[in-house]
């Protein structure tokens, strides 16, 4: 499946039903009164953050989303049925953005998170409501009142377990197809991965979801490279998994370049818990995976495993480190979880 972060989307709630103009006409009834119903009323439009979805793909080839109308009202005071509501079901991590990308509508992190975008028309009066001492026997009605329309953007940051993260080349791609059966693209140049791939790993009985975000360069936080949008991906994550590129001269720079965009981008990226990971130990002697590492050790003042995404070495210490980090953290949320939250504007 394509994996697609934004998307354009046109929304329109549904029209109220017109109200109807009747009177009663019965055998032996010979002065029948106004007889019409009202409109009923048209549908909402909502979104919802749903599980299985991890991509906004639906939306490149559904780009209107609209509700039911309101049916018209008929004779023998019956009220029109209401139209149904339209729900765009979304990924989790979605946030709804008016049509300048910039204003936020609404975020739904959550599964089961729902937020009413727009409301429906009323329905319109039938001659019955309009009746009177005065006027016994009104011939108006009301039509229904029309929907609202607008223009939305839909932006999805990933939630997955752990981000990722590196400089380009670092050898995220090959780490990430060691670890799970997802065969993101694998080749010796920059930038080759270009969207966010997700990969589920099983280590000692711990599942979780890793995403290989597209390398980072400085000024990423500034949009510069692939830009700040992948580190929006990194903000959604509980952890970050940072892997250096062994066979690179300037080991304590690379590490910093990237710290230093996550501490610029802010968002909570540099609370995160991480994982320092020094890698390529293959292409590299025994006595420089050494100094190397504790030149990376130094700079960041933590520890630092030492793997090769291409023969598995140390691969699975890491993994074990991460399940448990996660499973600590899932704890967490479990002592804290808060019912389903529904909002409306």
């Amino acid at each position: 499946m394509r994996f697609l972060d934004i998307a354009k989307v046109y929304i329109r709630s549904g029209n109220g039903g017109n109200g109807c103009v009747a009177f009663r006409r019965e055998k032996f009834i010979e002065y029948g009164g106004p007889w019409g119903g009202n409109g009923g009323k048209g549908g909402d439009l909502w979104a919802e953050a749903v599980d299985n979805l991890n991509t906004l793909i639906d939306y490149r080839y559904q780009q209107h989303v609209m509700a039911k109308n309101g049916h018209h009202g008929m004779g023998k005071e019956m009220t029109g049925a209401g139209g149904d509501d339209a729900v765009m079901k979304v990924p989790p991590g979605t946030q709804i953005y008016e049509e300048d990308g910039e204003t936020l509508i609404a975020d739904l992190p959550n599964v089961g998170d729902r937020v009413l975008l727009l409301r429906g028309g009323k329905g319109g009066f039938g001659n019955a409501h309009f009746k009177s001492a005065t006027n016994q026997a009104p011939r108006n009605a009301n039509p229904g009142l029309p929907g609202e329309e607008k223009t939305i953007i839909l932006k999805l940051k990933l939630i997955a377990d752990v981000g990722l993260i590196g400089l380009p080349n670092a050898g995220k791609s090959t780490f990430l197809s060691r670890v799970s059966e997802a065969r993101p693209k694998i080749a010796d140049y920059p930038f080759t991965t270009l969207t966010p791939q997700l990969g589920v790993v099983r280590i000692d009985g711990t599942d979780f979801v890793v995403a290989d975000l597209p390398g980072l360069i400085e000024g990423a936080h500034e949009g510069v490279g692939l830009g700040d949008k992948f580190l929006g991906h990194a903000e959604r994550c509980g952890a970050i998994l940072h892997l250096v590129d062994g066979t690179q001269g300037e080991i304590a720079k690379a590490y910093k370049t990237i710290r230093g965009e996550l501490e610029a981008y802010g968002n909570g990226l540099r609370e995160k818990p991480e994982i320092l990971v020094l890698n390529k130990i293959d292409a590299i002697e025994k006595a420089s995976v050494a100094r190397k590492r504790q030149s990376l050790e130094k700079a960041s003042g933590e520890g630092v495993f030492a793997i090769s995404g291409v023969t598995g070495a140390g691969v699975e210490d890491v993994l074990r480190a991460l399940a448990k980090l996660i499973v600590a953290r899932r704890a967490s949320e479990r002592r804290t979880t808060t019912p389903e939250r529904e909002w409306s504007p």
